[in-house]
């Protein structure tokens, strides 16, 4: 097993060493590479999906914006059966990408290939009957009795967790639907304010989440007078919802880890998905608008070997604070659609 060798620094003080730290700390040297020759043709290297127990791919097919790119429907749907064919059996989707077309496109291919895959939705509702209607219109049009993954989608705010968790607010939804075996393993995704998901991850019995990790938020934090890069300790995913994730033994998905493109000037795609990966994550969901750019991140994938916290800090500190920037503030108006 090759270890990263992360670094941290354990605080001390009335209330002893910063436990969410060294969780954090040891997770990450725990990420490992797969054996080289070791994985036959249409297979990637698996992880388990925190507590779940699931076994999945380390990477997604993200089907939002990327996968509703694909103008044709018989072009959208060989990709997302070439992705299957080559080991990419974790399939992301929500209700509201492409205002439910994302879900109906999967759902033809599902017909006939559910039981080869690890099925996630997400539902946009804040109410408890509200998610129990979109929970319902999302299996049918996937095509299927059951989920593998139901996220609560798009966490924005703490005055919007207070409306999940609030009596008869969606979370009752997603508890219900895992009792009742409708989804297997229920969590929630953000990507703009990691202290909302920090707090959400702390109070609730969630299995999994997903959150946006890339080497551009790793740095970048509020400071007076807006986003500033800071050092480490700052308020992003990495340093406030991870580790928390990892102590209660979440499966965690990273998403965004091109930061929506917006890093590609400024880093390969090679070390981008290196970095996300090499992070404790169960697995990365990436969008693949080209056929092309699904051979070669599975590939990409194939080969994979983890950076060290070195390597990482230094990705992090090539990128320009004014890429940063941007990227911070398109993430806190972006809608997930």
């Amino acid at each position: 097993m090759v270890a990263t060798g992360m670094e941290v620094r354990v605080r001390e003080g009335s209330r002893g060493f910063n436990r969410d730290a060294v969780s954090l700390a040891v997770a990450v040297g725990l990420v490992a590479a797969p054996a080289l020759g070791a994985l036959p043709p249409g297979k990637l290297p698996t992880r388990t999906l925190g507590r779940t127990g699931i076994k999945v791919p380390i990477l997604g097919f993200g089907s939002g914006s990327r996968f509703l790119m694909y103008k044709d429907e018989d072009k959208a749907l060989e990709a997302l059966n070439r992705a299957i064919d080559l080991g990419i059996t974790y399939i992301d989707t929500a209700q509201t990408y492409g205002n439910g077309r994302s879900e109906e496109r999967i759902g033809r291919v599902m017909a006939t290939r559910r039981k080869e895959v690890i099925l996630a939705t997400k539902i946009p509702g804040r109410t408890a009957d509200e998610a129990r209607r979109q929970i319902e219109l999302s299996l049918k049009r996937l095509r299927t009795d059951h989920l593998d993954v139901l996220h609560i989608h798009q966490l924005k705010s703490a005055q919007d967790l207070a409306a999940i968790e609030a009596p008869g607010g969606v979370l009752e939804a997603l508890i219900e639907a895992r009792e009742h075996k409708t989804t297997r393993a229920i969590g929630i995704t953000c990507h703009a304010d990691p202290a909302a998901l920090k707090l959400a991850l702390e109070r609730h019995d969630f299995d999994c989440t997903q959150m946006a990790l890339n080497a551009g938020l790793a740095r970048m934090a509020d400071a007076p007078g807006g986003m500033k890069a800071t050092l480490m300790g700052d308020a992003s995913f990495e340093r406030l919802a991870l580790p928390v994730a990892t102590r209660k033994h979440m499966g965690i998905i990273a998403m965004k880890v091109f930061g929506q493109e917006q890093l590609i000037a400024s880093a390969s795609v090679e070390k981008l998905l290196t970095y996300a990966l090499s992070l404790p994550v169960s697995l990365a969901s990436v969008g693949m608008p080209r056929l092309e750019h699904i051979d070669s991140n599975v590939a990409l994938a194939r080969a994979f070997t983890p950076m060290s916290t070195r390597q990482r800090r230094q990705l992090e500190e090539s990128i320009e604070s004014s890429r940063k920037l941007a990227m911070q503030q398109f993430f806190r108006t972006h809608e997930d659609v």
